[in-house]
């Protein structure tokens, strides 16, 4: 029997004979009938290629197959032999899924942690120092799922009170590097303070005698700034007269102590920045400023409460486990021993200071002036003493939501019935004061007498240094200005907007991360380092920023 394909693949011929025979002669009906048969077969659908890659591909899945029904049935765990039953066995393994069993453990060792998680952890249980040694624990003293469960707590809670403690110590140690002197600014204090004994250019009369009237020039802009620190007095000034567009129009006030004045005088008279004008006074010349003239400044420095608060351990009486490390940062933050300074508070003073002024611009140290700030002058307070910054609406959240109930405890009677929590509170560091309606003000008497009874009161209505009594003494004389002059936070986190601070007028680096300590941040510090005169030899001998 011989089988003839068709080129076409359409029709097979069975043939019992030897000889050929062609499917033309079969459809005449030209003998041989019987010894023939004619297959039709229908058009295919596919190729030999496809034909082919099927082949290969059962080829290929079928010891796959046969491993896994191989195993499954090792395994001991079908017992039976139906088709059926070993796809109900394979078909969860090939689609990723697990059985009953699985699910049933997970949920039996979940219930196991909430009832552990209700309950505490006994006393006696000795606690594995790292993952590698629970392993080893279990392995080796198979110990049951409920004190596996033990361990596991008893392993995160002390991982947790670990990490709080040390938050805590990060926190302290930052409050004293920030309260500390940096040995270079140290270092330029001493270098200036001599140099002011044995040069005599150093002690030349500031500004010079022809210059003097205008120190009470009121057509001319004054600034005030009040600091102990020569470094930064020389970036604010710096800052304010290579951003002013009439830099000869510039008075700069300089207020420092009996122990900086001669390096502070040192380091003007030596470094003048002509055209602008820079006086330095240091507080014993004034003479109407005396502890005897002013007794609260004497309470506050001598009061063993304050020193106490402000010098103690700031740790006891704290629980740490309760308080949460930004409360416990913002607590630092307020014992501060600068608010304890006479020139932190002698701001409240400036119309007495300078009598014969009209108006001036009160700076802190840790700013940086980056525009020309003339237009301030021009600004109408509209009868109000103090143009300033309100700080309860902005986009740095941490910084400008700051309300009177941040500053003061509402708890106490007083406060509770004088002030409303929800008032916005403003911004001390860049203040434009009319010191002519000051003078008709009762400003300085309220600031002394609330300072006064929250002494007598040991400190329970506020904390927070020299802000909080000015929110009460300036209550009703602010007249808020636009944020743009004055952008806060530099010190506080590192989230400021690079942008934003580009574009505001002043800088302000308050909080514990001066830019010139070593817990600066980092793409901040540039903004105030541009004006520091790394050139100057003071500086470079005592490796200032280095």
């Amino acid at each position: 029997m011989q089988l003839h394909f068709s080129p076409s693949m359409r029709s097979i011929t069975i043939s019992s004979s030897g000889g050929s025979s062609s499917s033309s002669s079969s459809s005449n009906g030209n003998g041989g009938v019987g010894d023939l048969m004619k297959i039709k077969v229908a058009a295919r659908k596919f190729s030999y290629r496809t034909l082919f890659h099927t082949i290969l591909i059962l080829a290929f899945l079928l010891p796959f197959v046969f491993i896994l029904t191989a195993l499954v049935t090792l395994e001991g765990v079908n017992k039976c032999s139906s088709f059926d039953c070993l796809g109900r066995r394979l078909g969860p393994k090939l689609l990723g899924r697990s059985d009953g069993s699985g699910q049933k453990l997970v949920k039996d060792f979940v219930k196991i942690l909430n009832q552990v998680n209700s309950e505490e952890v006994p006393a006696g249980l000795k606690l594995p120092e790292s993952y590698t040694q629970l392993v080893s624990e279990i392995k080796n003293n198979k110990h049951s799922i409920k004190q596996f469960a033990f361990m596991l707590k008893g392993m995160m809670e002390r991982s947790e009170r670990e990490i709080r403690e040390s938050k805590f110590a990060e926190l302290t140690n930052k409050h004293f590097a920030a309260s500390a002197v940096p040995k270079g600014i140290h270092c330029l204090s001493l270098r200036l303070t001599d140099e002011y004994s044995t040069n005599a250019h150093a002690r030349k009369q500031l500004p010079s005698p022809e210059l003097l009237p205008l120190l009470s020039d009121n057509s001319l802009h004054h600034f005030v700034l009040s600091t102990d620190n020569i470094l930064a007095a020389s970036v604010v000034v710096n800052s304010g007269v290579q951003s002013s567009l009439k830099p000869e129009k510039i008075v700069f006030h300089v207020i420092t102590d009996k122990k900086t004045y001669a390096g502070m005088h040192s380091w003007f008279a030596l470094n003048p920045v002509s055209p602008a004008i820079v006086e330095v006074k240091g507080v014993h010349q004034f003479d109407w400023l005396t502890r005897e003239n002013v007794p609260v400044l004497e309470a506050v420095e001598s009061h063993y409460g304050i020193r106490q608060y402000y010098h103690g351990n700031h740790v006891a009486g704290a629980n740490l486990s309760v308080i949460t490390p930004r409360s416990f940062a913002s607590k630092l933050q307020a014992r501060s021993p600068k608010y304890i300074s006479l020139l932190n508070h002698i701001r409240i003073y400036l119309p007495e200071l300078f009598p014969n002024l009209d108006k001036v611009v009160f700076l802190d140290d840790d700013v940086v002036i980056q525009r020309d700030l003339s237009p301030l002058w021009d600004i109408d307070l509209n009868g109000k003493v103090n143009g300033a910054v309100e700080t309860c609406e902005g986009e740095d959240k941490w910084v400008m939501s700051k309300r009177f109930r941040n500053y003061f405890n509402f708890s106490h009677p007083l406060i509770a019935k004088n002030l409303n929590p929800d008032e916005c509170a403003w911004a001390y560091g860049m203040n434009i004061f009319d010191l002519r309606v000051w003078r008709k003000k009762s400003i300085k008497n309220s600031y002394h007498a609330w300072l006064k009874e929250n002494l007598k009161l040991n400190l329970t209505m506020w904390k927070l240094g020299t802000l909080p009594p000015a929110l009460i003494a300036f209550k009703g004389h602010v007249h808020p200005i636009d944020p743009s002059w004055h952008m806060l936070g530099l010190g506080y986190q590192n989230n400021t907007n690079v942008e934003n601070v580009k574009k505001a007028a002043v800088i302000h680096y308050n909080g514990q991360s001066k830019p010139w300590l070593e817990i600066g941040f980092e793409h901040l510090r540039p903004f105030w380092t541009k004006y520091v005169n790394s050139s100057n030899d003071f500086i470079r001998n005592c490796h200032i920023l280095e």
